[in-house]
């Protein structure tokens, strides 16, 4: 294993055999990991104010809480006052980044409505504050004006980099697409914007093979920054039907970590979050994948009526946690993993910053 992990990059059954490490095999995978990441990007953790803008989506995809056909979710979206608020929170308490989350649409209306936030964010932050979007697919033309405005990162998340399991997870039509998918992020790279993405760990009929083919998708890809994290089943999804396949919790949070691991190995210096997901299914998660390769953290700024709403699967910690509260638990987590928190920081991408 050693030897293995000594190489200077991975073949897919190099991936394979590291996906299927256990004991003392997987201690030192982790342990390379981690050294991989204080040696490239440091000890330093950086936030990114997580605002849950809106659960109005016009997408359907089938693992999803908040997809179009749910008809027993109450629908909102925030008002300007909210915002503000919220944006300004995050300032104050030196976050030094947010994420402006929503679901997926494309109207002139919503194109807007981020139009006006962006605006917001430039104001209050008076243009330090760095700004992430994750609102889906959107024309080149869209990502540049957003981008003109001041939005610097976005996350456009693949789910799977294989096209059959693509269509597994969502509908086989024209507003699912894989090429869709695939063209948005080429045009979020061309746009100039820190571009992320990641993929959904443990559905139903996944592989550990196609594990590693995202890994190395991902930098064929070149992304600068990366969220993943295990599947966890949402109510009043189709999804849902085929929960008795997957494999259990533990399973699935320990390949989440693994393939943190084996991204901050295979691509040293770009920013990777520690997800939520992860502990919903094992509440030390998080703290885990931090001292593993993860260096952002995104504590949630959306207004806690909001929260419940915003429901992308079950369980999701921190629902009712006033931003004080979270704030404090992302502290105490990160001291936990021998790193601290860099404050008033937005933490651009060092390998971003090394391609540009």
């Amino acid at each position: 294993m050693n030897q293995l992990l000594q190489q200077s990059d991975f073949s897919k059954s190099d991936l394979i055999q590291l996906l299927h490490a256990e004991g003392d095999d997987l201690k030192l995978l982790y342990e390379h990991a981690e050294q991989t990441k204080l040696n490239q990007v440091g000890n330093k953790v950086y936030l990114r104010g997580l605002l849950e803008y809106s659960n109005l989506c016009k997408k359907n995809c089938l693992y999803c809480g908040i997809r179009q056909n749910n008809k027993t979710l109450h629908r909102y979206t925030m008002s300007e006052s909210e915002i503000e608020t919220a944006i300004r929170y995050a300032h104050e308490h030196d976050y030094g980044s947010i994420v402006v989350q929503s679901g997926e649409r494309s109207d002139k209306a919503f194109i807007g409505e981020i139009d006006k936030i962006l605006q917001i964010s430039s104001r209050i932050g008076k243009h330090q504050l760095g700004i992430t979007l994750s609102c889906g697919e959107q024309t080149k033309e869209t990502y540049r004006r957003w981008f003109d405005l001041g939005a610097t990162r976005y996350l456009l998340r693949i789910e799977t980099s294989n096209e059959n399991l693509y269509y597994s997870i969502h509908p086989r039509n024209a507003k699912h697409l894989f090429s869709a998918r695939l063209q948005a992020l080429s045009d979020l790279q061309t746009c100039g914007y820190q571009t992320g993405t990641g993929v959904l760990i443990g559905f139903p009929n996944q592989s550990i093979e196609s594990l590693a083919d995202d890994l190395l998708f991902m930098k064929k890809i070149n992304i600068d920054m990366c969220g993943m994290g295990p599947y966890v089943v949402s109510k009043h999804t189709p999804l849902e039907k085929l929960a008795h396949q997957i494999t259990d919790s533990a399973t699935r949070v320990e390949l989440s970590l693994k393939m943190v691991a084996l991204l901050r190995i295979l691509m040293p210096t770009i920013n990777l979050a520690a997800t939520t997901a992860m502990q919903t299914l094992d509440k030390l998660a998080r703290e885990k994948a931090i001292r593993i390769g993860a260096n952002v953290l995104m504590p949630n700024i959306t207004p806690t009526c909001y929260r419940e709403d915003y429901s992308l699967y079950q369980n999701k910690p921190g629902q009712k946690e006033q931003p004080e509260d979270s704030l404090a638990t992302l502290q105490k987590m990160v001291k936990n993993a021998g790193c601290r928190i860099a404050f008033g920081k937005k933490g651009n991408s060092k390998h971003y910053s090394f391609i540009h």
